[in-house]
């Protein structure tokens, strides 16, 4: 996937006002627009234009987008993926840019935005109750285990008087339920947009995700760990005592065990109605070999063991 840089598109600086961007899209819909420009890729370039006005004009969008460029270097035309958990704390409106459809624009969109297009149509009727909003947030993976209060800051973009994108602070306590999942969704009842005529406000959706681990990988309900062994664990079989996110238990290590062999715990991933499972991915750890003694003792083991790690390998 390529990353785009939209205000190169539109030719516009980076702290361009609204009302710039507005003037800017309109030259280029002019140049560009099939039924009037003679320009041999004409309908491409329109699609361009269109996309990049889709983000900047759009100030929730533009803020994201500009959180994810800060500081990273991107260029246009490079490989891009987006780091995880790029535009968690953006508090996005329920509602689409200019009627366009995420299909209609790159892979780069739809991955960025794509979600938050599609919520405008699900919000089109309710023209008098408040707009529901949506957020991504970052947990960590022992919230889930115990539940938890959190103090969550978003930031809810919006347009100053001089017409450029600012970020207003939005704060609020959320109680995070024991056994909450990666991609669950939690509902804040009348958290969203104020109503219109008396009508009720709009709910608040958030997103959960969970921060990168330095210990466990996540993956649905389930987690995985590396389990470091010694060698006459590995070999003997053992008993041995290890952390988990919600305690500590005893594992045995089968006799003759591998690295990469891995150790299930039924029912000690993500605590969900039906709850995942503990992965221990067993890596075999060798003693290093920085003294006499203890140099003495590898080569006693490569004089006394018949072994060849590599004897599958034909040679």
């Amino acid at each position: 996937m390529e990353f785009k840089d939209y205000y190169k598109t539109l030719g516009v600086s980076r702290d361009a006002t609204a009302e710039e961007i507005k003037k800017a899209y309109r030259r280029l819909a002019r140049k560009y627009h099939p039924d009037v420009s003679k320009e041999t890729d004409a309908e491409q370039k329109m699609k361009e234009v269109n996309e990049a006005n889709a983000v900047l004009s759009d100030p929730e969008k533009r803020a994201a987008y500009d959180q994810l460029g800060q500081g990273r270097g991107f260029q246009p035309g490079s490989d891009f993926q987006p780091p995880p958990g790029w535009d968690a704390g953006f508090e996005f409106r329920g509602q689409g840019s200019n009627g366009a459809q995420a299909a209609d624009f790159s892979d780069f969109f739809a991955e960025l935005f794509g979600k938050q297009m599609g919520a405008g149509a699900r919000q089109a009727h309710q023209r008098m109750r408040g707009e529901d909003h949506h957020a991504k947030i970052m947990l960590d993976l022992e919230d889930t285990y115990h539940g938890a209060t959190r103090s969550l800051t978003l930031r809810m973009p919006k347009l100053d008087s001089q017409g450029r994108t600012v970020l207003a602070d939005h704060m609020l306590n959320v109680r995070i339920p024991k056994g909450v999942h990666g991609g669950q969704v939690i509902r804040l009842a009348g958290q969203g947009g104020p109503g219109h005529s008396g009508e009720a406000a709009g709910d608040l959706f958030l997103e959960v995700h969970f921060k990168p681990h330095n210990r466990y990988r996540i993956e649905n309900k389930d987690i995985y760990a590396t389990l470091p062994v010694a060698p006459w664990e590995a070999a003997l079989g053992a008993t041995v005592k290890i952390p988990v996110p919600d305690g500590q238990v005893e594992v045995r290590v089968p006799e003759n065990s591998q690295s990469g062999r891995k150790l299930r715990l039924k029912g000690r991933g993500i605590p969900a109605a039906t709850p995942g499972d503990l992965y221990l991915v067993l890596e075999v750890v060798l003693p290093p070999a920085t003294t006499p003694k203890e140099r003495e003792f590898y080569q006693t083991m490569a004089q006394e063991l018949a072994f060849n790690p590599r004897q599958n390998l034909g040679v």
